[in-house]
């Protein structure tokens, strides 16, 4: 008779966003039971819980008793975190630190979602090795939040990842589509970043990482500590947006390349590039090229749906 082997259980934070809803499909889609939790958007298909609520994470943890946690909650955008730190620090350390302690509570695998962004940008790429830098205050919060996670759960993993497109919701929800709008509505002309280094990473790329990582610490316990996940096409947001053009026959001449450093906002590094060969060497690791998953990502909004007829008819 069918021996009834127990559900591997995982439990996402931030399910509701751009990362955390392509964790969530992932896992689930591979044999694992996934819960995953939000806040102002969580209800009906996720658990409501709000992190800064210590008794509720404690809860939630206790009763569900995970094998794996991913904590992809967190505040991402930098100029949200300039203007209201208190509240970031908050989610991105504070919060952190205690999911961490409730995971070693139950002997959880916790993986950190952490960012390029600890690093300057001056000497790519980095190792995890390299020691950070951060230039703006959402990257020393995620640095700090990498720091509290270690120290309250020496077993975790922290994930450092660069900037992430996906199927959004809505274009704002990553840094790669919102740039859609200025693509298509070509009547007016555009001024794009020309100057600072980027790594577009697909979201179901680095789920397939989180999924991966999870499986892997199953078997083996010595799987912990930081670890590098990018998308390996180098590209400024202006080179983005013409490959976004191309891939829909949309004209890019409107599109102005600005090539000086910006000087509104949060600073940004000019070139974080993560070196990603510690994933790569234990076999772990998935990379959608831009053109086809940006494809994918976008065709919804697009304005002129007699082009959508011809692709997909």
């Amino acid at each position: 008779e069918d021996v009834d082997i127990p559900s591997r259980r995982v439990l996402i934070t931030g399910a509701t966003g751009l990362l955390g809803r392509a964790v969530f499909k992932e896992f689930n889609e591979n044999n694992w039971n996934a819960v995953g939790c939000g806040y102002r958007r969580a209800q009906p298909r996720f658990e409501q819980i709000n992190l800064l609520d210590s008794i509720a994470v404690h809860d939630i943890i206790h009763d569900f008793q995970p094998h794996v946690i991913v904590h992809c909650a967190a505040e991402r955008r930098p100029d949200v975190v300039e203007s209201q730190p208190d509240a970031a620090s908050q989610l991105n350390v504070a919060a952190s630190g205690n999911l961490a302690k409730e995971a070693a509570g139950v002997g959880a695998f916790l993986i950190y979602i952490s960012t390029d962004y600890v690093f300057d940008g001056t000497s790519p790429p980095y190792k995890e090795t390299d020691v950070p830098n951060p230039l703006n205050l959402y990257g020393k919060t995620k640095l700090e939040g990498e720091k509290a996670v270690l120290e309250n759960n020496e077993g975790a993993a922290v994930l450092r990842i660069p900037v992430l497109y996906g199927e959004v919701e809505r274009l704002e929800e990553s840094a790669v589509t919102v740039m859609f709008d200025k693509v298509q509505f070509s009547n007016k002309s555009a001024n794009m970043d020309h100057w600072q280094q980027r790594f577009p990473t697909n979201v179901k790329d680095v789920a397939t990482v989180c999924r991966q990582l999870a499986e892997k610490r199953m078997l083996d316990p010595s799987v912990k500590g930081t670890f590098h996940w990018s998308g390996n096409e180098q590209m400024t947001k202006y080179e983005m947006a013409c490959a976004i053009a191309d891939a829909f026959n949309l004209p890019s001449s409107h599109l102005r390349p600005i090539t000086d450093c910006p000087v509104v906002g949060a600073l940004r590094p000019r070139n974080a590039q993560l070196d990603c060969s510690k994933l790569e060497m234990m076999g772990i690791g998935q990379r959608t090229p831009f053109r086809v998953g940006i494809k994918e990502s976008l065709w919804p909004f697009l304005v002129d749906k007699r082009w959508r007829q011809t692709v997909f008819h």
